[in-house]
């Protein structure tokens, strides 16, 4: 790619669309709290290619209309604008032990190369450099819903290490969207799945504690016009770059 044209995308909306790209029609989908990537990947997913999809959120409403006035939290009343139906949160954990919640947005602090997941603390447990907010949520849904979809704006050697400080949680790591590529989980262990447009394979490599492998070096389709058009329209307020 010419430099140029390099410098005219944004890594906020080269997640966003890979996000939404993993989606499929008639999914159940789940985001929490400060998840706004996901939260306008799941509307753009929906509007363009996945219209029966099921988008779930904390404040439960279920397919909300809109989310164009949810400037402070991706778990406002904002989103029970217009919405289908009320699911409140505590079915939510219901649905995904029953096997039936397709996707679930997470994140976390670190993830390990065995896909081990970290939001507890940097450090010694009992003497952290770090004390983390925990797992809340994550603890379960990880392990109970059929794809964990994790979206990372961080990517560095403290963020993706060879070993986590300590194991939050495991389970059904789907993923893991950073600012430089995708990883998936894939025989044990996370792999290289696509390297973005704005990236290159040397600086994944750099930037990564672990070994990078891969089954062939594969890039990042760059979003469309017809889905940056869409995402103005959506997401008017640019809440997918609040992170960075």
């Amino acid at each position: 790619m010419n430099s140029s044209k390099k410098k005219t995308l944004r890594t906020s909306d080269i997640m966003t669309c890979a996000l939404a790209r993993i989606l499929r029609d008639g999914e159940n989908v789940f985001h929490g709290v400060s998840s706004h990537m996901p939260m306008v990947a799941v509307m753009l997913a929906k509007t363009l290619h996945a219209p029966n999809l099921n988008h779930l959120n904390i404040p439960g409403g279920v397919n909300p209309k809109t989310i164009k006035d949810a400037h402070y939290s991706s778990a406002g009343l904002e989103l029970l604008n217009g919405a289908e139906a009320a699911f409140p949160l505590s079915e939510v954990f219901d649905l995904s032990m029953r096997g039936k919640l397709d996707v679930a947005f997470l994140s976390g602090v670190q993830f390990d190369v065995n896909g081990n997941v970290n939001a507890s603390v940097i450090g010694d447990y009992n003497k952290p450099k770090v004390r983390l907010p925990g797992g809340a949520g994550s603890a379960v849904l990880i392990p109970t819903a059929k794809k964990a979809l994790i979206w990372r704006t961080k990517h560095d050697k403290r963020t993706f290490v060879e070993k986590v400080d300590f194991v939050t949680t495991r389970g059904n790591l789907y993923k893991i969207v950073t600012p430089l590529c995708v990883f998936e989980f894939k025989n044990g262990r996370l792999v290289l799945d696509t390297i973005h447009p704005t990236s290159s394979l040397e600086e994944v490599m750099e930037n990564t504690g672990f070994e990078v492998v891969c089954d062939d070096i594969r890039y990042t389709p760059e979003p469309t016009v017809e889905e940056l058009n869409m995402l103005k329209v959506i997401d008017p307020s640019d809440l997918r770059s609040k992170e960075f």
